[in-house]
């Protein structure tokens, strides 16, 4: 039987409220999933609204990573300004067309329009304008 979906990709973050408060107060994600185990560890996920994949923010000392994550914006140059004005750290502007950079180990050329974004812990997202 054929994999179906996929499900949850995991975020390193030291300070999981903080990282919270990041992705659903700037990123606009809801918080799915908030439990502690038994043995201490915090079960924290975001999802953007309506969608099965979720991002795990798992507690690590080891953060700051490219994480690979392209999440799709239906406003990509409102999200660019209004993540700027919530403090966070983006590109300085959408990543020009052709000029490839690599991230996370793929070559990206700014097609369709694309930037970054940090959380607070220094691990990148890719934003990405929704292609109709």
């Amino acid at each position: 039987m054929p994999l179906t979906e996929l499900s949850t990709v995991v975020v390193p973050v030291r300070d999981q409220a903080a990282a919270l408060a990041f992705y659903t107060g700037t990123l606009g994600l809801e918080k799915i999933s908030d439990f502690t185990y038994d043995t201490g560890e915090r079960w924290l996920e975001v999802a953007p609204p309506g969608q099965i994949i979720s991002l795990c923010l798992v507690a690590s000392e080891v953060t700051g990573v490219e994480t690979g994550i392209a999440v799709c914006s239906d406003d990509l140059p409102g999200d660019l300004e209004r993540f700027r004005a919530a403090g966070a750290r983006v590109d300085d502007a959408p990543l020009e067309p052709g000029v490839v950079v690599v991230w996370a180990g793929a070559p990206l050329a700014g097609r369709p329009p694309q930037f970054r974004v940090w959380d607070p812990d220094g691990n990148s997202l890719l934003i990405v304008a929704q292609v109709p």
